[in-house]
């Protein structure tokens, strides 16, 4: 179920979370920074060869730097490296979305208004300009960018891909081995659209390896390109593409995200199971032996349903966080390969890469918690869910979030009794209500065309079936064209009709529906002597 610390209404006001403060303790980095200053960090990403680089947004929206600034990667106009943060003006007030990094290293980030910014190592045209010049500050990325707007951006080693709302894929730097998908294998200058097999597909999420690139589809299906001698493509052979290549062993299966390694893969399902291919030197993929596989394998978790896949290309360290909030890890960890998941005492998977992985750097950018939940407003009340939840169990949400960065959604047509329970049965599978507040339900079913929820709320009417309350409940089930609670209704009113035709609710029956119920009732018999 939900995190215990009252779920139902854990802050009536949604800005107070802004005072939870992100631990980004584990991170040495930030071992000098004073306890006032990490009390604003909202947002952080520790990168670099030795994880010696760090940028992080506070809760006013101030965006700051601070480590070795190898290549110019703090963005900060200049070479030299700093213990103390520097503040980067031009990113002030931009609100990030996304953000990822290269190992020489580059950095990418998305913003709100879907721009994309730059900088740092450039030796490959990485960044998007055009030149093989360092990028000493961000500067936008605007080839081919301009009037589209960016929700998600991936780096492998020295390339970047970028993910639109219209579900389009630009990919642009180090093309050696097919990566940016461009059909060939010369460095790609500037964002240039990942067509080919991609052309008329929408993709909702990208991820980059070292050398590769991945993309999933609103359909679930996933795609891969670049380098493959691992078989970290998972298309069974160790060939390079240089186009999108689908994966054809996952004919079938839904996947909804995916995470790359070093040389390795990892999907998660909507069914909550995971996938991994590729190499497995130290154990990455957790089959249980240090075999690569070039094709998608099922990792036997023996837990729960899995709601997030983690993995960073620097690293070959694998982990994936449970329904119920456990965190497995397996991979290289500080030097051992464990080759099975493992489960850890963490509360996130970025845990087990500031404890366990090597280099420790993030492998995606940090929010505080609250950036990892959706707030519902209902009847005056909230009730927090995980995004991630909501993303993998509703294909309602699935779509939603995929188009919109909603922290908030005001519910004005169903009440609070229902959302909630509408809520508890994404997370358990089941639904605890009174037969006449299941109709509510079933309602909300209809409205979310959540197939399996409505017949959990039909069986739930069915059981809970009274002389009192059937024809409030035949009502129900014709207003929702729930043709066999219908039936059923109909049929037990019919049999215990002398009863049923004294309550209140045959007397305040709705004319056309008392027709339609005396008219088929007499074809059964119902009035005969």
């Amino acid at each position: 179920m939900y995190k215990k610390k009252d779920n139902y209404g854990r802050n009536s006001s949604l800005n107070n979370k802004l005072s939870i403060m992100l631990d980004v303790g584990k991170w040495p980095v930030f071992a000098l920074l004073p306890p006032e200053e990490l009390r604003l960090i909202r947002q952080a990403c520790v990168f670099g060869s030795a994880a010696n680089e760090a940028l992080y947004v506070t809760v006013n929206d101030e965006v700051f730097a601070l480590g070795t600034n190898c290549s110019g990667c703090l963005g900060l106009g200049d070479l030299q490296s700093t213990i103390e943060p520097r503040r980067i003006d031009v990113l002030c007030g931009k609100k990030i979305v996304s953000l990822s990094y290269g190992t020489g290293p580059h950095v990418v980030i998305a913003t709100a208004d879907g721009e994309v910014f730059a900088w740092g190592h450039n030796g490959y045209s990485q960044l998007g300009n055009g030149t093989t010049n360092h990028g000493l500050t961000p500067s936008l990325v605007s080839t081919n960018l301009l009037g589209k707007r960016v929700t998600e951006v991936a780096c492998g080693s020295h390339h970047t891909i970028a993910l639109t709302t219209d579900g389009e894929v630009f990919a642009w730097g180090y093309n050696n081995s097919g990566q940016v998908g461009s059909g060939s294998t010369a460095n790609q200058p500037t964002p240039r659209r990942v067509s080919s097999c991609l052309q008329s597909k929408v993709v909702v999420n990208v991820a980059c390896g070292q050398l590769c690139s991945m993309a999933v589809l609103d359909n679930g299906e996933i795609y891969g390109w670049g380098y493959n001698c691992n078989g970290q493509l998972g298309l069974g052979n160790n060939g390079n593409q240089q186009t999108p290549c689908r994966i054809a062993a996952l004919q079938g299966v839904n996947v909804i995200q995916v995470a790359c390694g070093y040389a390795h893969t990892l999907a998660l399902t909507d069914e909550g199971f995971v996938y991994a291919w590729g190499a497995n030197s130290y154990g990455q993929l957790g089959t249980g032996n240090k075999s690569n596989q070039a094709l998608p394998t099922l990792i036997n978790t023996d837990k729960e349903r899995m709601v997030e896949v983690a993995a960073c290309h620097t690293s070959h360290t694998s982990a994936a966080k449970t329904q119920s909030g456990q965190v497995l890890m397996w991979g290289q960890c500080r030097g051992q390969a464990v080759s099975s998941p493992h489960l850890t005492h963490f509360s996130s998977t970025d845990d087990v890469f500031a404890c366990f992985a090597t280099p420790a750097v993030t492998w995606h950018l940090l929010s505080v918690d609250g950036d990892d939940y959706l707030t519902f407003l209902v009847d005056g009340k909230c009730i927090h869910v995980h995004k991630a939840l909501l993303k993998i169990r509703c294909e309602h949400f699935r779509a939603l979030l995929n188009e919109t960065d909603e922290d908030a959604i005001e519910i004005h047509q169903f009440s609070y009794l229902v959302y909630r329970a509408f809520l508890e049965y994404l997370y358990t599978d089941t639904i605890n209500l009174p037969p006449e507040d299941a109709i509510g339900l079933l309602d909300l079913a209809t409205f979310y065309r959540e197939t399996r929820l409505k017949r959990l709320c039909q069986e739930t009417i069915k059981r809970g079936i009274s002389e009192e309350n059937a024809i409030t409940l035949l009502s129900a089930a014709v207003k929702y064209e729930a043709r066999d609670l219908e039936e059923f209704c109909f049929k037990f009113c019919v049999n215990h009709l002398t009863a049923v035709t004294q309550t209140q609710a045959f007397a305040d029956m709705d004319h056309d529906l008392l027709k339609t119920f005396i008219s088929k009732a007499s074809r059964y018999g119902a009035f005969k002597n």
